[in-house]
């Protein structure tokens, strides 16, 4: 069930127009105080609830009526319009009257966008499974290199309301379900789906009701850009939409994708014309010579120069902890260890993304991956990464919350016998037996850290995580 279907999402009042009815936040996190800071010097009269006692309550205005340690029942009910942070279930018991009355719930997106409309601002609206930091954060970079005033952020780096702080000709927002899931209408000039591949069932209770939320991006939208290399990123649209594709095939004319020539070099190429070899683009693994078509893509969706966009790329080097070659361990003088932080990886599909893009390097020098897996599954079966870490990895230490549900689901998925499974239970752990395996493997190349898991069970973030794991092998 989707937050429309409640009658619950957003009013179609402008937000430049201001009301008087009360604006309650859910949830005080970054996002959740740049949209009381928001709200407040519109002149709205605001409160916040938390089911915590946050941090950040001490940067708040003075004014704003405040109900900690618990999300508060009463004050949602006496709301004008709810705005809520997206880490929190819209679905909860404690909403279930908000529901009744059909109290206006809406994310800190819907009122950027709702801004962005009034003042006639451009949106290039990214989301996907994965890579959508590394592609958003790579689309933004191309924007300033042309000379335009660009505000990046959303799910990424700087909350979206936090933007508006500085003027901007052009906003480029990294989506998460969840921030889609209570946003209508949000009429970009591109949107795209980059990938799917299950993530937040928990939340979202399957793959249809993910896909529902992470499709809500089209609304409204005016051109689009789809990855040929997977239907579930098409969105249903009229067949005038104007369309610009990405795969990893030789393109079409007007389209982005690879040619690889006699030499099995690979080419990023638009149609027949040969763009850059794959040797100057500094992220990367085929994974990420599509992440950066799918870019371009986008950059050629609002208007920006092919050779700015290029040169972007040209020194583009990638996000931290997300398939970053962290150093090289060399024992005994002759065996290598080549590590990777790709902690990033929290789904299956970023996994997937990680094992083959690495694995297709590395096998052809007779080197093979360690892949370090776990942590909280958030209701994922993990049967889908047997095949790739059958076909590239000789070792696999498992980590975690939900290690013995990853083992059974490999084993469910045919995971070759070849391939060692080792339950490591901590990072370090795991860390220490990639060295030992290493010393005795002579075809063991890699250590890769992509768990296809949250790491809440262990640390505050995927950032403690990637940090520790570079503390560890370094």
């Amino acid at each position: 069930m989707t937050i429309d279907q409640q009658n619950t999402t957003n009013s179609s009042a402008s937000l430049i127009q201001r009301g008087d009815g009360l604006q309650v936040v859910v949830g005080l996190g970054k996002s959740g105080l740049a949209t009381v800071n928001f709200l407040h010097n519109l002149g709205y009269k605001v409160a916040v609830t938390d089911g915590g006692n946050p941090s950040l309550a001490s940067q708040l205005p003075s004014d704003v009526l405040t109900k900690f340690n618990g999300i508060d029942s009463e004050l949602l009910s006496s709301a004008s319009r709810i705005i809520i942070s997206p880490g929190i279930d819209p679905f909860l018991p404690v909403f279930a009257d908000v529901h009744a009355k059909k109290i206006a719930m809406v994310s800190d997106i819907q009122l950027f966008c709702d801004v962005c409309k009034a003042k006639n601002i451009p949106i290039v609206a990214i989301t996907g499974s994965n890579a959508k930091s590394t592609v958003t954060t790579l689309v933004g970079e191309m924007v300033k290199n042309a000379g335009k005033k660009v505000g990046v952020g959303g799910n990424l780096g700087t909350p979206a309301l936090d933007l508006l702080l500085e003027p901007i000709e052009i906003a480029v927002l990294e989506l998460s379900s969840f921030q889609l899931q209570t946003t209508t209408n949000l009429s970009a000039q591109v949107a795209t789906v980059l990938n799917m591949s299950p993530d937040h069932l928990d939340r979202h209770g399957d793959m249809l009701g993910y896909h529902r939320e992470k499709h809500r991006i089209f609304q409204g939208v005016k051109s689009i850009v789809v990855n040929r290399d997977d239907p579930l990123s098409r969105p249903l649209v009229a067949d005038d939409m104007p369309t610009i594709t990405f795969g990893s095939n030789a393109p079409d004319i007007h389209q982005y994708g690879i040619i690889t020539d006699s030499q099995g070099d690979m080419w990023l190429a638009r149609g027949r014309e040969r763009l850059l070899h794959e040797k100057d683009v500094p992220i990367k693994g085929q994974h990420n010579l599509i992440n950066v078509l799918s870019a371009l893509a986008l950059g050629e969706s609002v208007g920006l120069p092919i050779d700015g966009m290029l040169n972007t790329i040209k020194n583009f080097v990638g996000l931290p902890h997300r398939c970053e070659f962290i150093t090289t361990k060399t024992f005994d003088n002759q065996h290598t260890l080549d590590c990777y932080d790709d902690s990033k990886g929290t789904n299956i599909g970023s996994t997937v993304a990680a094992i083959l893009g690495l694995g297709k390097v590395y096998q052809p020098k007779g080197k093979k991956l360690a892949v370090i897996l776990g942590g909280q599954g958030k209701g994922q079966n993990f049967a889908e990464l047997a095949k790739p870490l059958s076909q590239f990895a000789s070792n696999i230490y498992l980590i975690g919350e939900d290690a013995d549900k990853i083992q059974a689901d490999l084993q469910k998925g045919n995971l070759l016998d070849t391939v060692k499974v080792i339950h490591c239970q901590t990072l370090q752990n795991a860390v220490k037996q990639g060295f030992d395996d290493a010393k005795a493997q002579a075809d063991l190349g890699v250590l890769l850290l992509s768990p296809a898991c949250a790491s809440f069970d262990q640390f505050s973030g995927y950032v403690e995580r990637g940090k520790v794991f570079a503390q560890l092998v370094v």
